[in-house]
């Protein structure tokens, strides 16, 4: 009995005691036990003394094998880590700039404040339906369709950059002030100038932080879908993790992808400080200054 006061008195316990029960259901269910953990801590064991220490001849021995072809007489630059990471952001940008193309005009249909109600949720659908797959199962997919490559990369993540920035830029549009919009309507400017003109000025910055984003987000991720033959850095990784298990090379190429997407993250963050940074008391750059697309009308 007093055990039950004080449950009574302390809601929180159930809530805790549920969880923790259904978590041990959930466990037993999936057949996970103590036994797997300590197998799993061995196996950890010894794959971290045939990854240590790292190999880093991936970064100047000259690549006896490639999935493209490497032309440069240096050995390091057709290197598995530099030619792989090299591919690896070209395919990364790529995707974005396509991703990027396709993506503002979808996100202007899509808007609510932009388009008519039909059209609206019949783009949102859309995106909806891009980003339901990732753009792993997307390179999977393609390099059924195209064979093993670059090509299969970039259509995969052009895709999935389309369903995820679009949906980033039709709430950044929505997130604008209503009023200049309004004024345009009342000048009897169709839908199209009225996003064209108003609309995507106002939301450039916070798109452009958006489309920097995506750009880090596709060179990590570039890396997972060579896994599956789509190119890039990740292909060599999944080679010395399975058929070749050089695990010391692995390491060496992780250490690489880190290396690089640290380094691009700082030169992201730089960039969309001048854009997006208030506190600085340089006036902000917008991208009607740098992307006449973009730029107002006179």
């Amino acid at each position: 009995m007093k055990l039950l006061q004080h449950l009574k008195r302390r809601p929180s316990v159930l809530i805790y005691t549920f969880f923790a029960f259904l978590a041990v259901l959930i466990s037993n269910k999936l057949g996970i036990s103590i036994g797997n953990l300590n197998q799993a801590w061995v196996n950890a064991g010894v794959l971290w003394s045939e990854m240590f220490p790292p190999d880093f001849s991936v970064v100047t021995e000259r690549a006896s094998w490639t999935q493209t072809e490497c032309n440069w007489e240096a050995d390091w630059a057709c290197s598995a880590a530099i030619h792989g990471l090299v591919e690896t952001i070209q395919i990364a940008f790529l995707a974005t700039l396509f991703g990027m193309l396709l993506s503002l005009p979808l996100s202007m249909m899509a808007a609510h404040n932009l388009s008519p109600i039909g059209l609206s949720v019949v783009t949102r659908n859309l995106l909806a339906g891009l980003r339901v797959l990732p753009s792993l199962v997307w390179a999977l997919i393609f390099v059924i369709m195209f064979g093993p490559g670059p090509l299969a990369g970039v259509l995969a993540m052009t895709l999935y950059t389309v369903g995820y920035l679009g949906k980033l830029q039709y709430e950044a549009l929505e997130g604008i002030s209503r009023y200049p919009l309004e004024a345009a309507r009342a000048m009897g400017l169709p839908r199209w100038q009225v996003a064209r003109y108003f609309a995507l000025p106002e939301a450039s910055n916070a798109i452009l932080s958006q489309i920097l984003f995506m750009f880090e987000y596709n060179i990590r991720h570039g890396s997972v879908i060579g896994i599956v033959g789509a190119g890039g850095i990740g292909w060599y990784l999944s080679n010395y993790l399975g058929v070749f298990s050089r695990y010391d090379r692995a390491l060496a190429l992780i250490l690489v992808i880190y290396i690089a997407v640290v380094i691009i993250d700082q030169i992201s963050l730089s960039i969309r400080h001048r854009f997006m940074d208030s506190e600085t008391h340089a006036p902000r750059a917008r991208w009607r200054e740098i992307i006449p697309f973009i730029s107002k009308r006179e």
